[in-house]
């Protein structure tokens, strides 16, 4: 089993042919992140129509000043099995202003998955104090830091509150001696890997437009790093996916 656990495949150009790909690559589930209202119908579409695709829905950190209020609605849809992506992303959003509606944004859909007992895809970047603030002031919530490029002083806290850690093709970047030293620390039981395609394709695709198959690159790399065999790391990154989404064949 393969499982990339974060990708919007409704960016990329053809999406059939991307599952077709995958497939053959030997990913058996993918699931299709939302982040925001205008693009979760095509991210539903891809799920309903596909056995193997399952779907999220939520708002992005820099997608928050926009509607939130389909979302929960959207919960009950049978192929949805989270909430988000959501979390705070300051890079970009460096006014007072915009941190606070990122917080309160992601405040709403940790108090969803809360509410309707589902995990939270979370992203988070240059804002570790207040994702993690948040994450505590929302006791009972599950879900992954995804396409982690943080501390392990953060995921350390991340793990201890119950919360997976995914990582993405970044690890194989050169320049990534940080997600590496966290890659090798995560618990086998609480790891899970990504595409996050359209983006960060690994090496040696990087460069192309990144896409699920390239999921077994991630997977080979990270087996490597851990000293274990690929197939029981893809295995124990597959059965992991399956105990906090609750889908995936």
């Amino acid at each position: 089993m393969l499982i990339d656990s974060h990708c919007h495949l409704n960016y990329l150009d053809d999406p059939e042919e991307a599952i077709d790909r995958a497939r053959e690559a030997g990913v058996t589930t993918c699931l299709c992140i939302s982040v925001d209202e205008a693009g979760f119908p095509a991210v539903k579409s891809l799920a309903t129509r596909h056995a193997d695709i399952w779907a999220t829905a939520g708002v992005h950190p820099d997608a928050a000043d926009g509607n939130l209020e389909w979302i929960e609605a959207e919960l009950a849809h049978e192929r949805v099995v989270a909430v988000g992506e959501t979390g705070l992303d300051y890079l970009h959003a460096d006014d007072a202003s915009a941190q606070a509606r990122q917080r309160e944004a992601f405040a709403l859909q940790l108090d969803l998955g809360i509410r309707h007992d589902m995990p939270v895809v979370v992203h988070t970047r240059q804002a570790e104090k207040d994702t993690l603030d948040l994450l505590q002031a929302h006791a009972g919530v599950k879900g992954v830091l995804h396409c982690f490029t943080e501390s392990w002083s953060m995921a350390k806290q991340a793990l201890d509150q119950g919360f997976y850690v995914s990582i993405s093709g970044i690890v194989t970047f050169k320049n990534a001696a940080n997600v590496r030293d966290v890659a090798a620390k995560v618990p086998a039981d609480r790891l899970l890997i990504e595409t996050d395609s359209p983006w960060l394709a690994p090496m040696p695709k990087r460069g192309k437009t990144n896409e699920p198959a390239y999921v077994a690159h991630t997977a080979e790399f990270l087996a490597e790093l851990r000293q274990t065999p690929v197939e029981k790391l893809r295995q124990e990154t597959a059965d992991n996916f399956v105990r906090l989404f609750g889908c995936g064949v």
